[in-house]
């Protein structure tokens, strides 16, 4: 068996190892799209304008609602369409082109990450304890550094246990990238069992290596969240 994983032309090790690169590029990315899309998100479902909220709270629960893969196979197709129309009108010569799985990717996850982050967010804000926003305001502090220094901290805080589930699960849906022919993880490990018949140990050996991943995550989210909570008085 463990000729099947072994490197160069006899196994399937380099390819296995390039298609984990590949999630983990992909998990990388999307991060920072999904939490600036949440904060949005967030910021505008709690605003005093009617409009904004309405943006807000329709956002998060359409995104929530949806499916995943199909949320996926709406990026890709939707956009790599408009982005041909867009090609046709400014050159009508111009070919047409596909649109990158891995940009799809990352857009996918990323407005499904957001969704569900807004939520957290949300949630951390209104944890926040109103006494400490008043005081701010009481020495004079302006809405903008009561909201660096009291709001974001606290908010972080509060909302790292949420966010540090949220990326654990997109960790896990990357998966679904291997139906728009990204060249992930799953979707070399398919390869794999197509071309070996030996479905069991290369699924075995995709498990372990998102179970690696997903245990290498909670280790690092323990640390940033003792990070986050040092100094914090605990109730007896």
């Amino acid at each position: 068996m463990f000729e099947l994983f072994a490197f160069g032309d006899t196994g399937w090790g380099d390819e296995i190892l390039r298609g984990l690169a590949v999630t983990v590029q992909l998990a990388i990315a999307t991060l920072p799209l999904g939490l600036a899309l949440g904060f949005v998100v967030a910021v505008a479902s709690m605003s005093r304008l009617r409009a904004l909220r309405f943006i807000g709270f329709g956002y998060s629960t359409v995104m929530r609602g949806l499916p995943e893969i199909l949320t996926l196979f709406v990026v890709y197709n939707g956009v790599g369409l408009l982005l041909n129309i867009v090609m046709k009108k400014l050159n009508p010569e111009a070919p047409p082109s596909d649109f990158s799985p891995f940009a799809a990717g990352v857009i996918a996850l990323g407005m499904v990450f957001g969704a569900f982050a807004a939520e957290v967010l949300r949630g951390a804000f209104q944890s926040l304890d109103r006494g400490q926003i008043e005081a701010g305001r009481a020495v004079g502090m302006t809405e903008g550094k009561i909201f660096r220094r009291i709001k974001l901290p606290q908010v972080w805080r509060f909302a790292l246990p949420g966010l540090g589930n949220l990326w654990i699960n997109m960790l896990k849906d990357t998966a679904l990238v291997s139906v728009i022919a990204l060249d992930d993880l799953m979707r070399m490990t398919k390869v794999a069992v197509g071309v070996t018949k030996q479905p069991f140990s290369f699924y075995l050996a995709a498990c372990l290596l998102y179970w690696a991943m997903c245990v290498f995550s909670e280790v690092v989210l323990a640390r940033m969240e003792r990070h986050a909570n040092r100094g914090v008085r605990r109730a007896s």
